[in-house]
């Protein structure tokens, strides 16, 4: 067999080798080396000639060599972040859409209730607990499937997620009582979360932090302005007597459908780590020399150790470290108001304002409005954090998060307290456009700022303020209805204004002094080892 030229497998590669020793027979596939103390690196151009192939297949490992790092040349091709800006939009387009179709099935779900209770002959609380167990799939199946992704890639999980989220519609669509209703829902929360988690790290895999800005800006934009169309295109839906709430389920299987076609022929593999693995595995196999491995293949963990430490690492960052707690009760807070106003504002206009079921589902507008606002300030602040990075550090993203804690309060006020017959219905959805501003600010907003803070375990740090938004986030939909029965529509959205009201301080104090507070934390310190540790390597390389 010849390998050619134009093989991926035998494209120039970066190779590490350790602890060499002097050889009696040069290897054939290598350039000569330079010795530099015990380690050296080369650009190692993989032979194709005819007349090593005998060689390559005959060759026996010497230990006593030692290793030899495979790694992506400069400008090499494979490597995700030297992607075409083509292919990176292309892929990032594509999982930010699929993001936005389960964040549109979390919330478009509330609208087809009516028609639900009545067909399938169940109680408010049971439709409500379909609300409710989705978003639990968001906060636990992450935890176990993110180490599946570092063991076998992102692009795997992109597929198997978006299809068995198509199922888990077309299952809703087709169920016959609420208990399957329930289970579907909760299927399809857990394939959800899986695939619209991964958005992150692959913008994370794919361009520069440098460039992060504006992929994760319509990456929070496609998970909240969704929250807002969809129970307003599914208002409609419910409103026409020959479609309602299956038809919702239906429709969102299609379009989640196309999607999943689309992600099958757009997306391909993002992880480097996993890229270089499958290198180094053919080089092994076409070479026979077995000393050629990525880095991420040696002592690697089994897999029930990663899942053990992906579940154990996010909850101690949360039970441990101030900013994540702070964080994750904040923005916990704000989703979960908004999941309880996703499941009240239907009613409260139809009950005030006489609104039918397709004009409450437009009112939803309000949060697609608010989530473009939000991502016009988070293009101001991404302004004053390059401006001020160097003064303040990582604080620098919290100047707008310190005006949308005001102003989160003050909107919930202004729906809670203008909601009433003698005053315009268009009051109340400007405080309800002011909230949903805010509250978006506040999502981007931990999302970077915690990435900031926590380098090499952003990921936990993210996976513990997730766990503990959404278990908040199941949770407040469950005592909604006898909250507004017990204290009405203005009483309860006033109490939840007051909590956020208590809440202003937290990007003050993390503001002020966030950099001493990180200062006194264990598992910031060990990340600055870990930096210095990959500085140090880089300057031997």
């Amino acid at each position: 067999m010849t390998h050619h030229e134009g093989d991926p497998a035998f494209r120039v590669l970066t190779i590490k080798r350790e602890h060499q020793v002097p050889e009696s027979v040069n290897p054939p596939i290598l350039a000569p080396l330079s010795l530099v103390h015990e380690e050296a690196y080369t650009k190692v151009p993989l032979q194709t000639e005819e007349r090593n192939e005998e060689t390559l297949k005959n060759h026996i490992p010497c230990t006593d060599c030692g290793r030899r790092w495979v790694d992506f040349e400069n400008g090499d091709g494979r490597n995700p972040v030297n992607f075409s800006p083509a292919r990176k939009w292309a892929i990032t387009i594509n999982a930010c859409a699929f993001t936005g179709i389960v964040a549109a099935a979390a919330s478009s779900y509330t609208m087809g209730n009516s028609s639900m209770i009545e067909d399938l002959d169940c109680t408010l609380f049971q439709a409500t607990l379909g609300f409710s167990v989705y978003t639990l799939g968001f906060a636990f199946a992450p935890l176990v499937t993110s180490s599946f992704s570092e063991e076998f890639g992102r692009f795997p999980f992109y597929i198997v997620s978006s299809f068995m989220f198509v199922l888990s519609e077309v299952m809703i669509a087709l169920a016959p009582n609420v208990q399957a209703v329930i289970v579907a829902r909760a299927i399809g929360g857990c394939f959800g979360s899986t695939g619209a988690i991964l958005v992150a790290g692959t913008i994370a895999d794919i361009w520069l932090p440098h460039q992060r800005g504006f992929p994760m800006s319509l990456y929070a934009l496609a998970v909240i302005a969704s929250s807002g169309l969809g129970p307003m295109i599914a208002g409609w839906i419910e409103a026409n007597p020959s479609l309602q709430w299956r038809w919702i389920h239906w429709i969102q299987a299609i379009v989640s459908g196309v999607c999943s076609v689309s992600m099958l022929l757009v997306l391909k593999e993002t992880r480097s780590t996993v890229i270089l693995a499958r290198i180094a595995c053919r080089v092994r196999k076409d070479t026979g020399d077995g000393r050629y491995r990525a880095k991420s293949e040696v002592n690697k963990p089994c897999l029930m150790s990663m899942i053990a430490t992906s579940c154990a690492r996010p909850l101690r960052l949360l039970f441990t470290e101030p900013i994540v707690q702070s964080f994750s009760l904040w923005i916990g807070f704000a989703w979960g108001v908004l999941f309880f106003l996703l499941d009240s504002v239907s009613g409260e206009f139809k009950n005030i304002y006489g609104f039918g079921v397709g004009e409450t589902g437009s009112v939803f507008a309000t949060i697609a409005i608010g989530s473009i606002l939000g991502y016009l300030v988070n293009v101001y602040q991404e302004r004053l954090y390059k401006k001020y990075v160097h003064r303040k550090g990582q604080e620098a993203r919290l100047y707008m998060a310190c005006v949308a804690s005001i102003t989160l309060p003050a909107g919930m006020l202004i729906f809670a307290w203008t909601a009433q017959p003698d005053i315009p219905w268009i009051v109340p959805l400007i405080g309800l456009t002011l909230f949903m501003t805010s509250a978006f600010v506040i999502y981007q907003v931990v999302f970077i700022y915690l990435a900031d803070c926590y380098g090499p375990y952003a990921s936990s740090a993210l996976a513990g303020q997730s766990l503990c938004r959404n278990i908040i986030t199941t949770v407040f939909p469950l005592f909604t209805s006898q909250m507004n029965d017990l204290l009405t529509y203005k009483w309860s959205g006033t109490v939840f204004a007051l909590i956020a009201a208590i809440m202003i301080p937290i990007p003050y104090i993390l503001f002020f002094y966030g950099s001493r507070i990180r200062g006194c934390s264990p598992a910031s310190q060990k990340i600055l080892e870990i930096e210095a540790e990959r500085n140090n390597s880089d300057l031997e390389k």
